[in-house]
């Protein structure tokens, strides 16, 4: 496209910038992302889509593309979960009414799970400077929510990566209506580095003593202090004993979002009807050997077991 064309595509297809941008390191960042348009109502734990056009460059590195000119002049959007960062700069938890902005936390997809189609948004988004224009979904939706959530219950957030994500905002949700169960937050990653919220978690557990944040590593052990995965941490009985109770599906909730192998979601039997766990063994399978009951959105049942896959 010509450079004329592409700033015509940019005036007519973005409706939203950037307003903040922080990266830990090259391959991850938090970005907040200003609309044009009022903000929606929406709820911790929704998501809602970016979008850059095909036409904006790509980070160095990523499995290469390679456009047929038809494509050239598409925008291609993703949908991603809205983060918070809970603690606004005098350590004080965030005023979400008083801000304009959604938070997302981002990871940088270098290559694609099919060889034949590289990632196409993220190797874009990681170009982007503060200031700088895209899209932003008009829709906020979602269905990864604490509304069955009793004030007393426990609540357990099993993530991976920055499937942390919405775990951030449900956590924020808790504690600003004054949540008196235990919640504990668990989030696996390969190194500590890969964890851009883990600071303020210190700070959460110093100021809510029902709060507990696990950093839980499989490449390295210090300084995180652990290097275990969330199936192992459950079912060794390490999970419990952090919590300081047994897993009581009378009274706990249990949100696991990220790398589907690490969450399990069970299949039917087109033959026999019947249930399967996938393999290798996954948190839900775990969970559901124990008394708890998965959120099954065929069937509009709510249970104690609430997911969201990424990727």
């Amino acid at each position: 496209m010509l450079p004329e064309e592409i700033a015509d595509a940019r005036q007519r297809r973005y409706n939203g910038a950037v307003a903040y941008l922080r990266k830990p390191h090259s391959e991850l960042m938090i970005l907040r992302v200003k609309s044009d348009f009022p903000r929606p109502a929406h709820r911790a734990g929704q998501y809602c889509s970016l979008g850059l056009g095909n036409w904006e460059p790509r980070f160095p590195g990523c499995q290469q593309e390679d456009l047929k000119p038809t494509d050239e002049s598409k925008v291609v959007r993703r949908a991603y979960s809205i983060s918070n960062s809970i603690l606004d700069e005098s350590g004080n938890l965030i005023d979400v009414a008083a801000t304009d902005h959604l938070e997302f936390y981002i990871t940088l997809v270098k290559e694609g799970l099919d060889p034949t189609k590289p990632p196409a948004l993220t190797p874009r988004l990681f170009m982007l400077r503060q200031g700088d224009r895209l899209n932003i979904g008009e829709k906020i939706t979602g269905h990864f929510t604490l509304e069955t959530v009793n004030p007393g219950d426990t609540v357990l957030f099993l993530g991976t990566g920055t499937g942390e994500a919405p775990h951030n905002y449900m956590i924020w949700e808790l504690l600003k209506t004054g949540h008196t169960g235990r919640i504990l937050q668990a989030c696996c990653v390969r190194t500590k580095r890969d964890l851009a919220y883990y600071e303020t978690h210190q700070r959460l557990m110093k100021q809510f003593p029902n709060y507990q944040y696990l950093a839980l590593t499989t490449r390295e052990v210090e300084p995180v202090g652990q290097k275990v995965y969330i199936q192992d941490l459950i079912a060794s009985g390490q999970l419990e004993d952090r919590l300081g109770e047994k897993l009581n599906p009378a009274k706990t909730h249990v949100f696991l979002c990220g790398n589907p192998k690490m969450i399990g979601v069970p299949t039917k039997n087109k033959e026999t009807g019947e249930r399967e766990y996938p393999q290798p063994l996954g948190v839900i399978e775990l969970l559901e050997k124990r008394g708890f009951q998965t959120d099954n959105a065929t069937a509009k049942q709510k249970g104690n077991v609430h997911f969201e896959e990424y990727w």
